[in-house]
């Protein structure tokens, strides 16, 4: 009798217990698979719309191979017009840039590469820019260039920004300016990076001289000239 009489005031308290508490525990439970469910769903639709903007930027990718800047332009607009948040949308900014340029529409490939500089992220940012100063400087908007270079960029476009710089500075012809531009892209650079050749090429074409390298030793091209 005492057991069963301890096993009744324990039911007694469970039922004190869940006529108190019982309802909130219900809601609880209910909001918790709820927002599990919810998870799950939204996990299932990002995938699906990854999946989408996948395929029309393998469509996309047909169109650059073909040449075809109008359909490259269409289906860049339907990716960002779609999948805003995608990484498949500023890569397809860049593209239909590329396209845009080699058709002569450089209207049409300043509008994406400054889409994809103000709304990429910090890399495709850096590459946009670059490519962005680049047409400018074919428009010689050489202000609007140094503009763009004299923004943010990841440390590892440091070379690339100086030698952009330098080539916008020439054709500003300040040139002071711009031999101080490619010495900068050279120290930024590898060693063995193949478009320390060309950086040179462009400093000594100004009057400038490349810089021996911390060890002292001359330039490559200039040991090469000199045996």
């Amino acid at each position: 009798m005492a057991y069963d009489h301890q096993e009744q005031e324990q039911l007694d308290s469970f039922k004190a217990f869940w006529s108190k508490y019982g309802n909130i525990i219900v809601w609880v439970l209910i909001l918790a698979l709820g927002s599990f469910a919810g998870w799950n769903f939204w996990k299932t639709h990002q995938a699906n719309k990854s999946i989408e903007a996948s395929a029309l930027y393998d469509e996309l990718q047909t169109s650059l191979l073909a040449n075809d800047n109008a359909k490259v332009q269409r289906i860049a607009g339907d990716i960002r017009s779609k999948y805003e948040n995608s990484p498949y949308t500023q890569m397809a900014a860049l593209a239909a840039a590329k396209t845009a340029f080699e058709a002569n529409d450089l209207k049409t490939a300043k509008a994406q590469l400054q889409w994809a500089a103000d709304n990429g992220n910090d890399e495709y940012k850096s590459i946009a820019k670059l490519r962005l100063a680049g047409v400018l400087l074919d428009e010689k908007a050489f202000d609007e260039a140094l503009k763009v270079l004299n923004g943010t960029f990841l440390p590892q476009f440091t070379a690339q920004v100086n030698d952009r710089k330098g080539d916008v500075l020439v054709g500003q012809n300040k040139l002071n300016e711009a031999r101080a531009a490619y010495v900068a892209a050279l120290a930024a650079m590898d060693a063995a990076s193949p478009a320390r050749q060309l950086v040179q090429v462009k400093l000594e074409a100004i009057g400038g001289t490349v810089p021996a390298d911390k060890n002292g030793k001359a330039p490559a091209a200039d040991q090469k000239a000199a045996a």
